[in-house]
This record gives structure tokens, sequence and C-alpha cells, in this order.
């Protein structure tokens, strides 16, 4: 008799339990990691890419999550862009749980933090790191949604040749696994192309006295010279060679792509440079381009102005993507759909159309801006 009341029983409570609006477990958050400078010298931008990284991340969630609802937990880890804080960044975020990363915005930076999430088994994307060699290293869940800086060294070569008629050039890095690879590509072109490289030389980024440099660049009278670093040292470049009376003209890389450079420069030294870049937010045709330009415009009373920062926002969106295609968090899952099925999708950085077997980015864009009276970079047609 007592085993017959216990399946009813059993029934009566469950029913009790639903009608009387037990709280059920919600699932279990999806934890992505976001890695960037968030403080330092390059705040700018990670801080741009923390607001781009939750638009999206809030975005999926309002409408509902993925994989049967789960929301998209952003964990943040500001690497100040420093390679040893983002080592420790790398370490901290694999200890935190996450499925996937985003970052960081240097190739300085990316390059160890590549190193420890490849060992951990983790999707990595990165919005901005350039740098030719860091998908020459073999990991198969190493990804950019950005574009190469041979690609960005060939159409400097041909910009400064072409555009600017320049025969004699120069061209200065500091150092940095960007900035040098950049220039080593834009001088093989530069010569391939028939013109003089005048000088190749590197700079020191602590430094903040360029003016023994640019005097020794003055003496060979260059037509134009280009500098591959970041834009701190670009801006004080622009600003001293304008108290010099230098008369060549600068050419700057996407590094250099950011409106702080105005500001350190003064606006008389910026203005008439010259930058090679992705194109801008505001010059991106597309349907999902112009919404995102919106949306964040909307929930942050500013357009997004930094190229990198939508960057991450595509970084972002390619691996939700890939959870979805795969209905999984499974990294390994996720990268093979990557390499071998996902193909021309419509991001907020213009069309995708897919990313080769070393994980870079399929088709290249660069632009040419120059930055105008009023100080901004406007793109030269």
């Amino acid at each position: 008799m007592l085993k017959r009341l216990l399946v009813p029983l059993t029934v009566v409570v469950l029913a009790s339990m639903l009608l009387t609006g037990c709280p059920q477990r919600a699932a279990e958050p999806i934890k992505i990691g976001l890695q960037a400078p968030i403080t330092g010298e390059y705040a700018y931008e990670g801080e741009g890419f923390v607001k781009c990284v939750e638009l999206v991340a809030e975005q999926i969630n309002e409408a509902g999550g993925i994989l049967g609802g789960r929301k998209i937990e952003i964990v943040k880890c500001d690497d100040v862009g420093k390679p040893d804080e983002s080592s420790k960044c790398a370490n901290q975020l694999v200890s935190a749980g996450v499925v996937a990363v985003v970052g960081s915005y240097s190739s300085t930076c990316t390059e160890p933090a590549s190193e420890i999430y490849n060992e951990a088994g983790l999707l990595h994307i990165t919005p901005s790191s350039t740098a030719t060699r860091l998908s020459q290293k073999g990991f198969k869940r190493f990804f950019r949604v950005c574009f190469l800086d041979d690609r960005q060294g060939l159409f400097a070569a041909n910009f400064m040749k072409d555009k600017l008629g320049a025969q004699k050039i120069g061209i200065i890095h500091d150092n940095s696994t960007y900035a040098q690879g950049l220039a080593e590509h834009t001088k093989r072109y530069a010569e391939e192309a028939g013109m003089e490289v005048v000088i190749f030389d590197a700079i020191n980024p602590e430094d903040t006295d360029f003016k023994p440099i640019l005097t020794k660049i003055m003496g060979l009278n260059p037509d134009a010279v280009y500098f591959t670093g970041y834009h701190p040292q670009g801006g004080l470049l622009l600003k001293q060679s304008k108290e010099l009376g230098a008369e060549f003209k600068w050419v700057m890389g996407n590094a250099c792509n950011n409106p702080e450079l105005v500001e350190i420069a003064g606006l008389d030294a910026a203005k008439g440079a010259y930058i090679t870049t992705e194109p801008l937010p505001k010059d991106i045709p597309g349907e999902e381009a112009q919404k995102f330009y919106n949306d964040f415009l909307e929930k942050y009373g500013e357009p997004p102005a930094s190229i990198w920062w939508v960057m991450s926002a595509d970084a972002l969106r390619v691996i939700v993507e890939a959870m979805k295609a795969t209905n999984s968090t499974d990294s390994d899952k996720m990268a093979e759909y990557l390499h071998n099925e996902f193909k021309n999708y419509p991001g907020v950085t213009g069309t995708i159309i897919g990313f080769d077997e070393k994980g870079d980015r399929l088709g290249t864009v660069h632009e040419a801006y120059v930055i105008t009276d009023s100080g901004e970079f406007e793109m030269v047609k």
C-alpha cells in the first residue's frame, strides 16, 4: 500500500512546486574574456574595446541569449599595454573559466598571451594585432578580424610612390613586434617599387626627445617618412619635426589612427600628415556597420571613433556565431567551423569573407587618410 502511494504523492509535490512558482535554476552564463589596455598609454583603445564588447553582449542577452537562453558574461582583464601584464591577464582569464577570448590590442601583448591561450586550448580572436608573424606559429585556435602588416606595407609603399610622388623615403619604427614588422614589409615593397630608402631606423618609445633622429632625417632630404609605431610617439614626432622646420611629408601606420595623435602633436603640426589604415567606422559600408554605428551612438552619446573598437565588436560577434553554428562552447569545434565553414559574414567592419588555414581574415581593405585643417581624419580619394 505504501509503495502505491509514493508515486502519486511525488506527482502531487512536483505539481505543487510548479503551481506555487518554485524558482528554477537559471542556465549558467557563458564567460568570454576580454583582454585589453583599459588603463595606461593605450587606454583610449582599451576603453573603446570595453564599450563595444559590452554593447554586443547586451544586445545578445536582451534578445534571449544563445544556446538555450544562456547569457554572455564578459570577464575583463587590463593588461595596461605591457607584455608582462599581458601574460598575467591571460593566466587570470584561463583561471576564470572563460571559453574564448577577445584581445589584446597591440601585437606585443597579444603574442605572449596567444601562447598561454593556445596551451589552454582556448579560441582566441584579436581585433587589432596585425603583426604577420603572430599567425605563423601553427596555433589552430588563433584568429584575427584585422588585416596583416605585410598588406599594409604594400599599400603604404604604393601610396607614397603613386599618390605622393615620393622617390626617396625614410622608415622609422620603435622595435615593437608590430612596428618593426610593418617597417620591414614596407621597406621591401618600397625597394621593389624602385624607391630609395635613405634611412631605416628605430626610436626608443621611452624617449621624449626625437630631435636628434629628426635632424639626421632632414639631412638626408627624403620626400616622405613612414612611421610605423604608436600614436603617442607619432604625435611627438609630428610636433618636434614641425619645430625643426622639416619639409618632408609624414605618413604613419594604423597604430597612429587615433585622435589623440592630433592632441599630442598640436593641430598645426598634425595637419597634412597621412595615415594608412583600415577604414574608419564612419566610412565602412553596409547595413550591419551602419546599425552598429547608430547603436553605439545611441548608447554612449558619441560615435565609435576607432576602427579597433568596432573590430573588437566583430571579434565577439564571430565567437558567438561559432557557438551558434556548432551549438557548443568547445574551442576545437568552433575553430574547425571558422576555418572550414564560416563564410561571408556580415560584420560591423564589413563582410568577413572567412579565414585562411592560419586564422587570418581573408581579403584586405586599407585606405589612406589625411589630417585636415580642423584635425579630422579624411579619406584620401
